[in-house]
């Protein structure tokens, strides 16, 4: 379930309602749509599709109309790139209120204003409302977009549930010359949901990783569906790169798209309060969806207890015996935990043997007093640290064996993929989708594991199981971090190309934590190099130079040249929120090749994807401040700005990490902090690979202290005793939380340290 916005969108409460109620418009659809028959037709269609009720309609519009309109968009509008957690599309101008514009500039897109009324007349509401059973729909409140696809962009997992939307339509504007071919991708795709009993006896609706069904773009094609709380998930499948640059030219995915909302006040059908109340059950869907009751992989902290080994002096050797799982005591404030809270670490610097147990994994640099101690100034004074070539050359060369040793690419059925390896899904797909291992077998009775069981422990294997969770390097975690460290939660990833990605998540618990990744992604191409991205950077200095005059702020969507002058500006729109609906379908044989945009127009008005355009697959940490795009309403928390965006518009990024090899990140993330792993494109090279650990960390002792005006430094039982409570000054943390009572005390706001120290990317990778 999400709220988001749907890039683009435009949502007019139109004056010239009495020109669609009082105009026929059936002149402008196919002939013979509003037949009987073919009312009937569609009607039985909907009524049985599954995996819920949905319809397509075959050649909707009269065709030059719709001819028409793509010209005016190609000739008249320009696209800007968008890119968030859950989508990376192309939007159109702003064009808020077309009611609004001047009779000049309505003179340009006088298709598009015909096809608008059309769409939202009375004759094709009541078709519609006939063929789905929804209910009256509105004419006065319409929701529309014009979003295009290149190769690359996608639309991920959602229900498309928000306040009084009731019917979600898209209308496909591709190529009418060439048509589109279902192995470029690009499919509206349903997934099915499955009801599971909650704890309290309610009844909630999960939907399945892998979607039931896919369907194609189309010219001249509409796509429909009554959005149901908690049941109508779809996304839209990426758009597939050719090898051949020219053929991208052809792989554009245009649409227009929206919905249809209940009566407004004043129309036939209006229900004084429905819109209240269907807002009321749209928010009571969106909390139960938050619910990780049904949720793959489950939080599973382990407490450190007695140790297995001990050097002859006593101290903490390797590994700890594990004595409970489950969650972990809650702090007390006094950074004390139950009995099986954890011996701090009693030593300054790592034993002898805690060396020589270390030195089988890591870089030996990383095990020298003076590098320990740098690292620690440098995670103190930002929250965070990226370390580059952690495990020793011996160890990392094992691990990369090992993961080239596997299969290039994985089945993307679920079942298949959990029957015959030792790796699980994800879900649900509206949260996250990728395959993980966890250190102990999911199902040590699977029968057909056997196999993959009797082979010996893999070095991924060995990390979650010897290393991470041992105390040697626990103490190595304190020596960095100055934490104290009560538990572990470890589990290995892969993230199929094509395939998975990590929704945006804010951490919710009151204490922090330390997370880290260990990134073992051997292939390469998942970041620019630095020398390209810097001569980018100039590149469009002079850019904005040279066009001062005419330079918009930020990503702002502009007309095209030849409109730029004639379109006034126009009112905003009112964002009724939510992303878009579409996604993918299984593929076909490829097209010849053609010698593609030779039809078109104005083809440099249409978005197309650059061959070195990033692939995803970073990690990012953000900060849920409304951001300055969205002045008027609390923009999506999960909303970055792609590296073609300004400076300005992307300080809600705290820290990312491009996938790469052999690279650690460890942050102290705070309440409200958001994290994402970005889709993996299927233009990367390969997979991406890691191992993440989830460490809670005791003895804070920030808030008590900060309460009684010591600025943060105060007298917590944890490892800073009487000097700087642990962690209080080094949280990635959330500014816009209002419970941080004195931590306008400390001397640098923690954002601001974190995204001016060079070990944070400040941006997408």
């Amino acid at each position: 379930m999400s709220n988001r916005k749907r890039p683009g969108e435009f949502s007019e409460h139109i004056g010239s309602h009495k020109r669609r109620s009082s105009t026929d418009h059936r002149a402008k659809f196919r002939r013979g749509l509003f037949s009987t028959e073919s009312l009937e037709g569609e009607r039985a269609s909907y009524r049985t599709s599954s995996p819920y009720l949905h319809g397509v309609i075959t050649d909707l519009i009269e065709d030059s109309l719709l001819r028409s309109v793509r010209e005016e968009i190609l000739e008249h509008l320009s696209f800007s790139p968008k890119e968030t957690d859950i989508y990376k599309i192309h939007q159109s101008g702003d064009l808020a209120n077309l009611d609004g514009l001047d009779d000049d500039s309505l003179k340009l897109l006088p298709s598009l204003l015909t096809l608008r009324d059309a769409l939202y007349s009375s004759s094709f509401r009541e078709y519609l409302s006939t063929v789905t059973g929804s209910g009256p729909l509105s004419g006065t409140k319409t929701d529309m977009a014009i979003n295009v696809y290149t190769p690359g962009c996608h639309l991920l997992c959602h229900d498309d549930v928000i306040g009084s939307r009731r019917v979600s339509y898209i209308l496909y504007l591709t190529d009418p010359v060439y048509p589109w071919v279902r192995q470029w991708g690009g499919s509206l795709r349903l997934y099915p949901t499955k009801k599971y009993k909650r704890q309290d006896g309610a009844t909630i609706k999960v939907p399945s990783p892998d979607y039931a069904k896919a369907i194609p773009p189309a010219w001249n094609q509409l796509s429909f569906f009554a959005v149901q709380p908690g049941e109508s998930f779809h996304d839209v499948e990426e758009v597939f790169a050719s090898k051949d640059p020219k053929r991208n030219k052809q792989r554009v995915r245009m649409a227009i798209s929206g919905w249809y909302h209940i009566p407004q006040e004043g129309e036939d059908g209006y229900q004084e309060g429905l819109e209240e109340q269907l807002a009321a059950e749209s928010s009571l869907t969106q909390l139960q969806s938050k619910d990780d009751e049904h949720d793959l992989p489950k939080a599973n902290p382990m407490t450190y207890a007695d140790v297995t080994g001990q050097d002859s002096n006593g101290s903490n050797v390797a590994t700890a015996r594990v004595v409970s799982s489950g969650p972990v005591t809650p702090n007390t404030g006094n950074g004390t935990h139950d009995a099986h809270s954890q011996t701090e670490p009693e030593e300054d610097s790592l034993t002898e043997p805690e060396i020589d147990f270390l030195l089988k994994f890591l870089s030996p640099t990383y095990l020298v007093p003076d590098t320990i101690e740098e690292l620690n100034t440098s995670f103190n004074d930002a929250s965070s640290l990226r370390i580059d070539k952690f495990l020793n050359d011996k160890y990392a060369e094992s691990v990369r064996a090992f993961i080239m040793s596997q299969p290039d690419t994985l089945s993307s059925k679920t079942s298949k993929i959990e029957f015959q390896t030792g790796w699980t899904v994800a879900r649900p797909p509206h949260k996250h989708r990728y395959l993980f291992m966890l250190p102990t077998d999911p199902d040590p009775n699977n029968q057909n594991l056997l196999a993959f069981k009797k082979k010996p422990v893999s070095p991924v294997k060995e990390m979650m199981t010897t290393l991470l969770p041992s105390l040697a390097f626990r103490k190595w975690l304190h020596l960095v971090t100055d934490l104290n460290i009560s538990s572990h939660d470890i589990r290995a990833r892969r993230y199929r190309r094509g395939n998975d990605y990590s929704l945006a998540t804010a951490y919710e618990e009151e204490e922090p934590r330390l997370e880290l990744t260990l990134g073992v992604t051997p292939t390469d191409g998942w970041e620019e190099d630095e020398e390209e991205e810097e001569e980018e950077e100039e590149v469009e200095e002079e850019d904005v130079s040279d066009n001062s005059d005419t330079a918009e702020e930020g990503p702002v969507p502009v007309l095209a040249d030849a409109a730029k002058d004639k379109i006034s500006e126009v009112n905003e729109a009112d964002n009724n929120g939510a992303s878009e609906d579409e996604n993918e379908a299984e593929q076909q044989e490829e097209q010849d090749e053609n010698d593609s945009g030779s039809h078109e127009k104005n083809p440099s008005t249409t978005p197309e994807n650059e061959p070195g355009d990033n692939v995803g697959g970073y990690e990012a940490y953000m900060s849920s401040d409304p951001l300055p795009s969205a002045p008027n309403s609390f923009s999506d928390p999960a909303v970055y700005q792609s590296a073609t965006a300004g400076e300005d518009e992307d300080d809600s990024v705290l820290f990312s990490m491009a996938a790469g090899w052999n690279r650690l990140s460890l942050v102290l993330r705070d309440k409200g902090v958001m994290r994402f792993v970005k889709y993996v494109s299927a233009r990367a090279e390969g997979d991406r690979w890691d191992v993440v650990g989830e460490y809670a960390v005791e003895g804070d002792g920030d808030d008590e202290d900060d309460e009684e005006g010591d600025g943060g430094n105060g007298d917590g039982d944890g490892e800073g005793g009487e000097g700087e409570g642990e962690g209080g000054e080094r949280r990635i943390e959330d500014d816009d939380d209002d419970d941080d009572d004195d931590s306008t005390d400390l001397a640098e706001p923690v954002e601001a340290r974190l995204r001016s120290h060079p070990d944070s990317d400040s941006g997408s990778d």
